[in-house]
């Protein structure tokens, strides 16, 4: 596939416009330089569309457009795409898991928490991205879409729960679109059942709001957590889908692990 410019992509992304929440905001998110990068089979009048950011991938378009080496580089990836594309994806990928998701939208106001004595939740900012980095790789996700802890913090997107200069909790828009924001969150294995996420959900949901939009929220059907947390803030089911976790190429290819 060939990597296409902001104009680019801009031209095509009406392709996305029809989506659910939280895939109108991914592809949107992805837009602006440095968030995501656009693909598609060629850059005048394509017939097939990628969108990836962090380890997500959207495609739309015609599947008989591409292929199967073509969606090489996207090993890995959690793909949402319509059924027509699945046995192109069964050809490119030596592994195609379906993991059944549900997606929320905020509709019911819920009062914040109060966080524990001496926890402060507050705004990330530029100079809280040592302690960011310091949550350490297993929680390198939460930041992977603002392309590192420094994105995320140089954002004004994420808040966090502080104990003096360690972040206990931390929500952020992990998706920003123009009508919703997609929430993510996480907690530190050690603090969790003290409502820290719920805290800063709660904050960052309120920031949204602010701007002019709504915050939207996706999970895993099997991660109850995920889904308890989403209705005690206020969210509520809106769609179930499924997307897929891809495998390593199905051949060999220059550049990439065989």
């Amino acid at each position: 596939m060939i990597e296409l410019s902001p104009t680019q992509a801009t031209a095509v992304s009406h392709w996305f416009t029809a989506g659910p929440p939280g895939t109108k905001a991914l592809a949107e998110h992805a837009l602006p330089p440095g968030a995501g990068r656009w693909w598609a089979d060629r850059p005048v009048a394509p017939r097939a569309v990628a969108v990836a950011c962090a380890d997500h991938l959207l495609l739309r378009g015609e599947p008989t457009a591409l292929a199967p080496l073509a969606l090489a580089p996207f090993a890995a990836h959690y793909v949402q795409a319509p059924a027509r594309f699945l046995p192109l994806l069964g050809c490119a990928f030596d592994g195609l898991v379906p993991w059944e998701r549900m997606g929320y939208v905020h509709r019911v106001p819920v009062l914040p928490p109060r966080p524990p004595r001496g926890v402060t939740v507050r705004r990330l900012t530029p100079s809280d991205t040592p302690a960011v980095a310091a949550l350490g790789p297993e929680s390198a996700w939460i930041h992977a879409s603002w392309g590192g802890p420094a994105g995320l913090t140089a954002s004004g997107h994420g808040w966090a729960a502080f104990d003096r200069h360690r972040v206990l909790a931390l929500a952020c828009t992990y998706f920003r679109g123009s009508t919703y924001e997609d929430v993510a969150c996480l907690t530190v294995p050690e603090h969790r059942r003290q409502h820290l996420a719920l805290a800063c959900v709660a904050a960052l949901r309120q920031d949204i709001a602010a701007r002019g939009h709504t915050p939207s929220w996706t999970c895993s059907r099997d991660n109850r957590p995920s889904r308890l947390l989403a209705w005690t803030a206020g969210f509520r089911l809106e769609h179930e889908y499924v997307h897929y976790r891809t495998g390593r190429p199905a051949r060999p290819v220059a550049g990439l692990a065989a």
